[in-house]
């Protein structure tokens, strides 16, 4: 009987050394975890006032520029703080250091404030590989949901067209959702067409009164089948039909204060320094007119910058060189523009994608070469633009102020707040999601 007694044995003194680290460990990390929170609350902030909007095409870019995380990792925390913006539950657990990042980072792509609570569940009581796997499981049963949506909106799509009694056509019809945005768009072009001087409604002139928008979208969509049968339902070739062309004159090009013509085909003025980007990398064709404004000599169209230099400049700067963008494909921008004199030269040519060609030429950033070749942008107020700006100093320990931070917050971190409540068993996903998700069949022992 005195032999099955258990036999106690102290713990050895590594062990409890190893426990207390692994304490400190989880401590630090829900510490952590708090603390990402709050820097996604400010980077929802920063976005929200554009506050990245200083010659960059978004905060994802700003952020990989600024603190040097990885664009697509930018992206990321971009799309989680603005999803917690919706999601207080989870945000909350967050804040509290309860849940971590890649939790929350998971549980995001799938919760709305409806399954917001559910989600939070997973999230506290399974490991991260239970909540990825859920969560993996959940989008899918949500695909499926929208290619349902999706075949019933084609199967409901229709047209009706009858002729009244009057004569009149009546048309009534439903549309699938990129179908109707495209007619939208192309009632919108042929009302501008038809209508550019006044609004609907003018009543200056009560013998030329404007059409109601309902009458010039039915004059709109006369245009439309007009169009299309004069063209036999040929949109044109691609390069054509994207071409856009500019009247300019030389001494605008050469100096923007100058007087002159800039101004598209349809007569629509643009600025000169639009004239000066858009020439900066096209098809261009030198024309001489006569006193009376008539062309005397036309030369051959030429390229700005022929193909074996554009492959050059693409192979050399792999893409848009303005500070934090990653854009692979862009437009030659001469650094010195060639109606000022400048050479159509690889050392006088910089790639940037179309988002920062427009900065350079329209917003006032500037952009130099150095003789050693290295380039060179600054900002409007003539501030460097930095490639890659240096973090902030921080002397001493800077755990410390981190957990002061969250002290000061009321917040009670311990070694197990991120703790989950998993015990060991094994994940029955199918049970899992048939239980959990709102548009998935509920099992007759699912949980309510």
């Amino acid at each position: 009987m005195r032999d099955s007694l258990p036999i106690l044995v102290p713990t050895h003194p590594r062990v409890a050394e190893l426990e207390q680290l692994g304490d400190e460990i989880a401590e630090l990390a829900a510490h952590l975890s708090a603390a990402t929170a709050r820097l996604l609350a400010l980077i929802r902030e920063f976005d929200a006032k554009k506050g990245w909007n200083t010659g960059f095409r978004s905060c994802a870019d700003w952020l990989s520029w600024r603190i040097g995380l990885d664009l697509s990792a930018a992206r990321e925390h971009v799309r989680v703080a603005r999803a917690l913006a919706g999601l207080p539950m989870l945000a909350d657990a967050f804040g509290r250091g309860e849940l971590s990042y890649s939790k929350v980072r998971a549980l995001t792509r799938v919760a709305i404030p409806e399954t917001e609570a559910r989600l939070l569940a997973i999230g506290r009581a399974g490991a991260t590989f239970h909540v990825e796997r859920i969560v993996r499981s959940w989008r899918r049963v949500d695909r499926l949901a929208e290619a349902r949506e999706i075949k019933q909106q084609h199967a409901a799509r229709g047209l009706h067209i009858h002729q009244d009694d009057d004569g009149m056509f009546v048309i009534r019809g439903r549309l699938e959702p990129e179908v109707g945005a495209l007619v939208v768009k192309a009632l919108a072009a042929a009302r501008e067409k038809l209508y550019p001087w006044r609004p609907a409604g003018d009543v200056t002139d009560k013998a030329n009164e404007a059409p109601t928008i309902p009458q010039q979208h039915a004059d709109g969509l006369g245009l439309i089948a007009e169009s299309a049968l004069h063209h036999e339902l040929d949109p044109g070739a691609p390069g054509e039909r994207y071409q856009v062309v500019l009247h300019v004159d030389a001494d605008v090009l050469a100096n923007v204060d100058r007087a002159g013509q800039t101004a598209l085909e349809d007569g629509t003025r643009v600025s000169a320094e639009t004239s000066q980007r858009l020439t900066c990398d096209s098809n261009r064709i030198l024309m001489s007119h006569g006193a009376a404004g008539r062309a005397v000599e036309v030369a051959a169209r030429t390229r700005t910058i022929p193909p074996a230099l554009r492959r050059a400049l693409q192979h050399r700067d792999q893409g848009c060189r303005f500070p934090g963008c990653s854009v692979r494909v862009g437009q030659g921008h001469h650094i010195r523009h060639w109606a000022q004199g400048g050479p159509t030269t690889l050392s006088n040519l910089v790639m940037l994608c179309r988002r920062h060609h427009r900065s350079v030429h329209e917003e006032g950033y500037g952009v130099a070469r150095d003789v050693d070749g290295a380039i060179h942008f600054w900002r409007p107020n003539g501030q460097p633009l930095l490639d890659a700006p240096p973090p902030p100093l921080r002397a001493g320990d800077v755990v410390a102020p981190i957990e002061t931070v969250n002290d000061a917050n009321g917040l009670r971190i311990t070694p197990r707040t991120g703790l989950p409540t998993w015990t060991g068993e094994r994940l029955d996903l199918g049970w899992a999601i048939n239980a959990l998700h709102p548009e998935a069949n509920p099992l007759p022992h699912a949980p309510a």
